[in-house]
């Protein structure tokens, strides 16, 4: 589940392009063992670190705009105006969220679509 609307970092904090990602997670290699980002392989603390900082990083800013893009899609699948609108327990249901949850990310995106969406 994602982070509640008031819980995120406004947007002016959020990295404006994530580190591109070199590798898939799960990846495996030739002995079968599991790599990730191939950051088992840095021998060099430093390194290390700072990789793994950019990647959670990434992670990060990329978990932040999928909140907006849910966001979004629940106001829209919410609002009144449509025929086929979801109620907050059938959005709630769907997403896997408690009502209160639905009901704060609907006007989260609500908001986000009145200011033009979700920004780059």
């Amino acid at each position: 589940m994602s982070k509640p609307p008031e819980a995120r970092r406004p947007p002016e904090e959020r990295p404006k392009r994530p580190l591109p990602l070199r590798f898939e997670p799960g990846a495996v290699l030739e002995e079968g063992t599991d790599r990730f980002f191939d950051l088992e392989s840095m021998e060099d603390p430093e390194e290390l670190l700072v990789r793994a900082t950019e990647l959670a990083l990434a992670f990060r800013a990329a978990a932040d705009r999928a909140t907006e893009f849910q966001a979004m899609a629940a106001a829209q699948l919410a609002d009144p105006r449509r025929f086929d609108r979801l109620t907050l327990a059938r959005l709630a249901e769907r997403a896997g969220w408690t009502e209160d949850y639905a009901r704060r990310m609907v006007e989260f995106g609500e908001g986000l679509i009145k200011r033009g969406g979700v920004t780059p």
